[in-house]
């Protein structure tokens, strides 16, 4: 803080603008700024502290008449106290850490056992000391068909709060939103206003000023609301209201901070169309979505459209007759303007980039705006069929079947979606087809088979192709295999024909396929153009080499990656090491059955064995920390701890074995 103080006064600055996290819900820093004769361009620092604690706000909201979830909001923390009041509640109960956000020291118990309940409250206690500095909780009634809709409000100095209508951020992983939207769908004009009645009723409960978000839960069997938290500055997901009313959020920030009055009253907020945000995040869905880290090694994006938000014109006409009808919004203000697709993309990384293991694994935010929810749909799964990574796992290809998931394109949505649709997210992952394999293996020949360059290039060693002294007929036998070594690997023989053309026979365990005089030629160093089967491709596919320093084995990490975008999706083969090789290298990476590896990049954040320990399946054994999230490695096997390779406070790379237990068996 003291520093960020000191370059405002060597750079003569007014102001400071917090941004999204860290110091942005800090009420010292506010303090601290005001001292020194600096604007924190947020609320004031009473209503930080008092939205700050969940339950104090939730004290709050109750006295002004905002209707809160019911449980226990005190202050007394004794463990054995709290499973009482959790009883009394009725599980399932939430234990939330009272400061912060993000899903972070949040779990949910449905096991009523005090053993279980204590176990998610210690996980949930140390999860908030780290984050946040302060390990106090709160329990509520856990509400099992919830929807996470919350409600933009703006507040100026002079007594004015509009709100800016509402975002539906149900679906969720690990109590963090992945996908938002604006307007929230399926609510009535009524309820609409009812919830931005109460969202207003809640700034102005607290004095507040500038931008915040009044989060309510949403009961999807009894359809009444109920407030959560208030968030005290300006929302990752912010650009989903500016599409759909077309205002500058920071631009209003800037003008309250300065003193104005709100650019514009309530009866005169537009509501156009529909707009979407998709969270792009470095994370593995279908490893439990662990977050990644690593480079960025290639980062191709759609071209957006705007870069910031399509204008409208602010509602001049709208009849007024009670505040609460200035908080229903005219949904047909603007029918009579043209409202055009548009795709905005906020990305922090770019192609090189390192994505590390101390920050969110969120590295851009995908957005679109359109006439309406089926269009701005349509829209967004288009932008993330040509969102193309490699280097890090993404969330990519799932944020895609989700948003063609039919249930979601019927907007039935609620905070459980991903585990009560989770088949049908996570569907199984089919074999290549032989059209995919032979684009691989084209694309393996020609980066080897050079085409001659232009014919004024005199240099026989740069004008001329790979020559063979028996004879000049390119041919090559590839080997190919998915991810997982359980699947047979397959062959694909390639054969040159006439210049720019090829033979191709791809051998898999189902036969093979034959495809003559395939016409190809890489039209850049990733992107393959081919005709098969009369189709023209144009194919993106990105080679990953084999890393550095890791000694050549069996195992599929040990060898080069074809990264393979066709279709929407991404197809990840390996490039079989020749067995020539293998016999030099040896498998150096096998594991034994007990052994436990990091998954990912990662903090010891408590070892829970020694060495002879006996141990049974399923127990813990070791707890990390990455992107701010813990992670609890249990035992596969019963047995007795032979080794431990790690230990409290120690940061451990991806794949670095732990704990090793020998089996018992």
């Amino acid at each position: 803080m003291d520093k960020i103080i000191e370059v405002c006064h060597r750079s003569g600055a007014q102001a400071v603008h917090p941004g999204y996290g860290f110091l942005s819900e800090n009420a010292a820093f506010s303090e601290k700024l005001a001292q020194e004769g600096i604007v924190f361009i947020g609320p004031p620092a009473s209503a930080i502290v008092s939205m700050g604690s969940k339950s104090e706000s939730k004290n709050i909201m109750s006295a002004a008449g905002v209707p809160c979830v019911p449980g226990y909001h005190g202050e007394k923390q004794d463990p054995a106290f709290l499973y009482r009041e959790s009883q009394s509640i009725g599980f399932p109960v939430l234990i939330k850490a009272i400061h912060g956000g993000g899903g972070k020291g949040m779990r949910i118990v449905t096991d009523p056992s005090e053993a279980a309940f204590q176990e998610a409250l210690s996980s949930a206690q140390r999860e908030s000391l780290k984050a946040f500095g302060n390990d106090i909780v709160l329990i509520e009634k856990y509400i099992e068909r919830p929807r996470h809709v919350e409600v933009q409000v703006f507040a100026d100095t002079l007594g004015n709060v509009v709100s800016l209508w509402e975002r539906d951020c149900s679906v969720q992983r690990r109590n963090q939103k992945i996908i938002e939207e604006a307007p929230a769908p399926g609510l009535s004009d009524e309820l609409r206003a009812d919830l931005s009645s109460k969202a207003v009723a809640a700034a102005k409960a607290v004095n507040y000023v500038g931008a915040g978000t009044v989060e309510f839960i949403f009961d999807n069997d009894t359809e009444k609301f109920y407030f959560m938290e208030m968030n005290t500055r300006l929302q990752v997901e912010h650009p989903v209201t500016e599409m759909v009313t077309g205002l500058d959020l920071v631009d209003w920030q800037l003008q309250v901070a300065a003193g104005n009055p709100l650019p514009l009253a309530q009866a005169s907020i537009p509501l156009v169309g529909h707009a979407f945000e998709a969270r792009i995040y470095a994370e593995n869905p279908r490893n439990n979505f662990l977050p990644d880290s690593g480079p960025l090694l290639y980062l191709s994006t759609p071209p957006p459209t705007h870069v910031f938000a399509p204008e409208f014109s602010p509602i001049t006409d709208k009849p007024t007759t009670s505040t609460l009808s200035d908080l229903q919004p005219s949904l047909t203000s603007h029918d009579s303007t043209t409202i055009m697709p548009s795709l905005r993309i906020e990305q922090g990384f770019t192609q090189g980039s390192q994505i590390g293991v101390f920050y969110d694994p969120m590295i851009a935010k995908v957005v679109v705006h359109g006439k309406d929810r089926t269009e701005a749909l349509r829209m967004l799964r288009k932008a993330l069929s040509e969102y193309h990574v490699v280097g890090v796992s993404t969330n990519v290809e799932f944020l895609q079947i989700l948003a063609g998931n039919p249930s979601f394109i019927d907007a039935e949505l609620e905070t459980g979606f991903i585990p009560k649709h989770f088949d049908e997210l996570f569907p199984v992952i089919e074999e290549p087809k032989p059209e995919l394999l032979a684009q691989a293996a084209l694309f393996i020949a020609l980066r080897e088979h050079i085409t001659p360059s232009p014919a004024d290039n005199v240099s026989p060693w740069t004008s001329l192709a790979s020559r063979r002294f028996g004879g000049d007929k390119y041919e090559r036998t590839i080997t190919l295999q998915t991810d997982t070594t359980a699947k047979d690997p397959v062959t694909v023989h390639v054969v040159s024909t006439t210049a720019g053309h090829f033979n191709i026979t791809v051998n898999t365990p189902a036969g093979s396929t034959t495809f003559p005089s395939v016409p190809a030629h890489l039209s850049s160093p990733t992107i393959l153009s081919s005709t098969i089967n009369a189709e023209s491709l144009n194919t993106t596919i990105v080679s990953q080499p084999a890393p550095p320093n890791v000694p050549v084995s069996a195992n599929p990490n040990t060898m080069e990656r074809l990264h393979v975008f066709t279709g929407g999706h991404k197809t990840t083969l390996v490039v079989s090491t020749p067995n020539w090789l293998l016999s030099l290298g040896g498998d150096v990476l096998s594991a034994a059955r007990g052994a436990l590896k990091a998954p990912m990049p990662s903090l010891v954040v408590e070892v829970r064995v020694k060495v002879g320990d006996r141990v049974e399946a399923g127990q813990a054994v070791v707890v990390l920390e990455s992107m701010k999230t813990e992670t609890v490695l249990r035992a596969n096997v019963a047995g007795v701890v032979k080794a431990i390779g790690c230990k409290n406070g120690e940061m451990v790379e991806e794949g670095r074995e732990l704990i090793d237990i020998e089996d018992a068996e």
